[in-house]
């Protein structure tokens, strides 16, 4: 089995990828290989692919490894200089997450901190390779919001690792107590209860709710907010009345039969996109909104404004949110440690509350 010098290797797999007629490569006598081309890019994962199969054909192994130590060392290379931070959103569905973005883009730029956004895409292990990823460049700190299936696994070790190597992170709206770390949230369960308080105020007591999955930590709190403002009021809980969601892309059929066969007076939505599919689908059989039903929606983004009729909602403030926890970021990475008379260093969390209000529009009565 044929044994190659580092250096060697390097240089040739690289010629044989990207040929070496524009002088993108050069071996220098005292700094050995310098791939010049590394100032605009990193290799992609194909390219990875390609030279670790060459040579793992003429018998050398290690190949991967030195490739992946190339990639590493060229990104690291191409930040260096930058103070970054990295935000990582479950899905882009969701006005909320876009407002979320914008508030850490201003007190980021404001601060002199470059932004990256990650897509988990409510995946498990799209979160676990964004932030291994990352977190092996010269990314300062993050800022996430938990996946579906990072919930559902309960499985936080990616996030304790790069805690553990002493890099900050700020938790928003899914959270988890199983990571000590700063956190900015609103009060789902105090939301929740006040939206439907105000069904029973207006005199409506067979009230739906359109939540998610009991493992989504804010799906959860909302239905355990609709659950006791129900209980507090002497009003029995019907678990016919409450669908939980897993598949977004599938439901309006559980709405339609729910609409059929129970008739609610209101509809509480745990989020934006369950109150909009309530109203279209009431509207296809006919139920006027809001004199047959009414629906409250969550997130005061662009579709609860502009959809026909306007949906009543629970007003989130994401730019405060997203504000909020990078201004949390920015402070723990540029405070000094606090060591305690035995000399450990002391990390103190908090948790920051976001305040909520009801927005009224026409999918209420007034």
């Amino acid at each position: 089995m044929p044994v190659f010098d580092y250096n060697e290797a390097l240089y040739g797999a690289l010629c044989y990828i990207y040929g070496d007629d524009d002088n993108t490569i050069s071996v220098d006598e005292k700094e050995g290989f310098k791939p010049r081309f590394l100032e605009r890019h990193y290799l992609s994962h194909e390219i990875m692919k390609t030279i670790s199969t060459r040579w793992s054909q003429n018998g050398d192994e290690f190949y991967w490894d030195v490739v992946n130590s190339l990639n590493e060392h060229s990104l690291t290379d191409r930040m260096e200089g930058f103070k970054t931070i990295c935000i990582i959103i479950p899905e882009i569905i969701h006005h909320f997450f876009t407002t979320i973005i914008s508030g850490v883009e201003h007190v980021a730029n404001q601060n002199g901190y470059n932004v990256i956004i990650c897509l988990s895409d409510e995946s498990f292990d799209k979160e676990v390779i964004n932030m291994e990823m990352l977190a092996n460049g010269n990314i300062d700190g993050f800022i996430m919001s938990l996946s579906k299936e990072t919930q559902q696994k309960k499985d936080f070790h990616h996030i304790t690792e790069v805690i553990n190597q002493g890099m900050p992170v700020v938790m928003f709206d899914r959270v988890t107590n199983d990571i000590l770390c700063d956190k900015v949230i609103i009060n789902d369960h105090l939301a929740a209860f006040n939206a439907t308080q105000f069904f029973i105020d207006k005199g409506l007591k067979k009230i739906a709710l359109i939540t998610t999955v009991d493992y989504v930590s804010v799906g959860k709190l909302r239905t355990e907010g609709y659950v006791n403002a129900l209980k507090n009021n002497d009003i029995k809980v019907d678990e016919s009345l409450i669908i939980r969601i897993e598949d977004t892309e599938h439901y309006e059929d559980s709405i339609e039969q729910l609409l059929k066969t129970k008739s609610p007076e209101a509809i509480f939505a745990v989020n934006e996109l369950f109150a909009v599919t309530a109203i279209k689908v009431a509207t296809r059989l006919g139920i006027k909104i809001p004199e047959e039903l009414s629906i409250i929606g969550f997130t005061d983004g662009l579709i609860s404004k502009y959809s026909s009729p306007s949906i009543t909602t629970v007003g989130q403030d994401g730019v405060k949110m997203g504000a909020k926890a990078a201004k949390m970021l920015i402070e723990r990475l540029e405070a000094e440690d606090f060591e305690n008379e035995e000399g450990e260093i002391e990390e103190h969390y908090r948790t920051e509350v976001i305040e909520t209000e009801l927005v009224q529009r026409e999918s209420t009565k007034s």
